[in-house]
């Protein structure tokens, strides 16, 4: 008889839990820290847990970043404080960030940006001494680009260019549209998503720089400049860090 797989709803909420508690346990994560917490499904539970050991004194004066208004709520409901990058406490940089991701590949390099807020997750990213990703066993892939849309986040009045130029760098984009809402996303920085797709795989370092060049892009989620520590959850209950 064949052990019980667990699914991926329960790997989401085993990650964050085992990544906290390991991240703890190894000093990455202290009292008095500042600490960007991350968007969507998988970063959730990991900010539960970081709330829980707030609450059972294990965790004392801690200073969050939030990376979107999903987050920030989060945080205002269980208690963490939450600051501004520009805050005084905060400084602009942070001791560590944790965070979802939509693929990753063996290289560590990441698409992010599936909940459309890539911008202040990678500016929070980017920003950290130490990042960490916590993703269930689905995200991590051979390749980048292929098959989950790489997020683009444009002002609205480029769109038409910035689409052309997106194309001559050999990608196929759509405009992101809304759920239960009539027209496109728009972020919470008032711009749209464009969300882009390869043939075959391309190089996610380069294209990550060349896309922020097009006059008209504000960000985009390929992120390969901080490598992170990454915590696996697996269907067999494990949790695989690499």
């Amino acid at each position: 008889m064949s052990e019980k797989m667990i699914s991926q709803a329960e790997q989401k909420a085993l990650v964050g839990k085992v990544a906290i508690d390991s991240l703890i346990e190894k000093g990455l994560i202290f009292s008095g820290m500042k600490i960007g917490l991350g968007t969507g499904s998988t970063a959730m539970p990991a900010v539960s847990r970081l709330a829980e050991r707030i609450k059972d004194g294990t965790l004392k004066d801690i200073k969050a970043v939030a990376t979107s208004f999903q987050t920030s709520i989060a945080c205002e409901e269980l208690g963490i404080p939450v600051f501004s990058m520009n805050a005084k406490e905060i400084g602009g940089k942070l001791d560590l960030a944790i965070d979802g991701a939509d693929e990753i590949n063996p290289d560590k390099q990441l698409i992010k940006g599936g909940g459309a807020a890539l911008l202040l997750e990678k500016i929070v990213a980017y920003n950290a001494k130490t990042f960490v990703i916590v993703a269930d066993s689905s995200k991590t892939v051979p390749s980048i680009g292929t098959k989950f849309a790489l997020p683009v986040e444009i002002i609205a009045e480029a769109r038409t260019s910035v689409f052309a130029a997106l194309q001559n760098l050999g990608a196929s984009c759509t405009l992101r549209q809304g759920v239960k809402k009539a027209g496109p996303v728009i972020t919470d920085n008032g711009n749209l998503i464009a969300d882009i797709v390869w043939q075959t795989p391309p190089d996610a370092a380069k294209m990550e720089s060349e896309i922020n060049k097009i006059v008209g892009v504000v960000e985009n989620g390929f992120f390969t400049a901080n490598k992170p520590i990454v915590y696996v959850a697996q269907a067999d209950g494990t949790v695989k860090e690499f």
